[in-house]
């Protein structure tokens, strides 16, 4: 099946479509006729991509800011959605940041403010517009990562969420698909985008240096093609990106390998981050 037969005239919903992964879903879903409802925290940016998507000769999507750390704001975005385009078809629940640092400086209320984002917050997601996807029998995808499958030092908190969201996904798949709702888990390794400028408080800083190599975090687009042929083909889950895969494989066959790196990654590291380092 082509992207276009599948995406076409699909109402789609996308969280955390500010930037990075949710933004270039956003212009590729454009280009593919779909109709978009876009929500993050920063109305700003969803109006200036909103712009740039009408620019390009596409409908002008509709923007719904949103806070998936409040209960109310998921439920609203919904009934917007289903209000100007009548109908959910696809839900991708995207909006996350990750909180790093070594196990001893961090705390409680840290470990509550990942899950509240990345779990609480794709859960409000999820269950805000079940009703709508499941009668259009349509798509719910959960954007996990890598770290769900391998977890390492100073990303406990991080890994923890993300565990969670795998757990869960392979909990409700074989739940939501006997109403007909086909759930797509996408675990991605280092993707361009800008949840490595993110501060342990969800801050945004804008000037923070990438913290990776560049050699291995793959284009945003690349990522996010791959994503896409994975929910139009209905795949339970897809990894998205080599190292990610070559990670995972390791992950399930081989953990005792991952330990060993883990020991050597913790005796070596000088510090973690608690905040993106200034430019």
């Amino acid at each position: 099946m082509s992207l276009l037969s599948f995406f076409q005239n699909k109402s789609v919903l996308i969280t955390g479509a500010s930037s990075g992964i949710g933004e270039e879903l956003a212009l590729q879903l454009a280009q593919l006729h779909a109709r978009l409802t876009l929500t993050a925290r920063r109305r700003e940016l969803l109006e200036a991509l909103a712009q740039k998507i009408a620019a390009s000769g596409k409908p002008l999507p509709l923007v719904v800011p949103v806070d998936v750390t409040h209960d109310n704001d998921l439920t609203h975005a919904v009934a917007e959605c289903l209000r100007v385009y009548q109908r959910l078809d696809l839900v991708i629940a995207n909006a996350g940041f990750g909180i790093v640092g070594p196990f001893k400086k961090l705390s409680l209320d840290d470990y509550r403010r990942q899950f509240e984002t990345n779990v609480f917050g794709l859960l409000r997601t999820a269950y805000a517009a079940l009703s709508a996807i499941e009668q259009s029998r349509g798509n719910l995808v959960l954007i996990g990562s890598v770290a769900g499958w391998a977890s390492t030092p100073g990303a406990s908190a991080y890994a923890m969420s993300k565990f969670a969201v795998r757990a869960l996904a392979d909990s409700i798949a074989p739940e939501l698909a006997l109403s007909g709702v086909t759930v797509t888990l996408i675990s991605p390794g280092f993707v361009a985008s800008n949840i490595r400028r993110v501060d342990n408080k969800g801050a945004f800083h804008d000037h923070a240096p990438e913290p990776i190599s560049g050699w291995i975090v793959v284009p945003t687009a690349k990522a996010v093609r791959q994503i896409l042929h994975a929910v139009a083909c209905g795949k339970r889950e897809a990894v998205v990106t080599g190292h990610g895969k070559a990670l995972v494989a390791v992950a399930r066959f081989a953990p005792w390998l991952l330990r060993i790196a883990s020991r050597r990654m913790a005796r070596q590291r000088g510090g973690y981050r608690s905040e993106p380092r200034s430019a």
